[in-house]
């Protein structure tokens, strides 16, 4: 039998998760550009940020760090 206690997750958490943005502690979502109101969304394979508006229709459209007003890892 398997207890509570065993099944913790690993990784970093976000003590305080944004009630407005739940999915910004999300390894894909860069929380930064997220909290900004923007889709935040990584393309993994490019590092790219998403930055149309959050919950936006249609595809991504994804750039570099460099044009996302933060730079990355901050």
């Amino acid at each position: 039998m398997n207890s509570p206690e065993g099944n913790t997750p690993s990784g970093p958490r976000n003590e305080h998760p944004s009630q407005d943005r739940p999915d910004a502690s999300s390894s894909h979502i860069r929380e930064d550009v997220a909290m900004t109101g923007r889709c935040g969304n990584v393309h993994l394979p490019s590092g790219r940020t998403c930055v149309r508006p959050e919950r936006h229709q249609g595809s991504c459209r994804f750039v570099g760090p460099e044009d996302t007003g933060h730079p990355a890892g901050n």
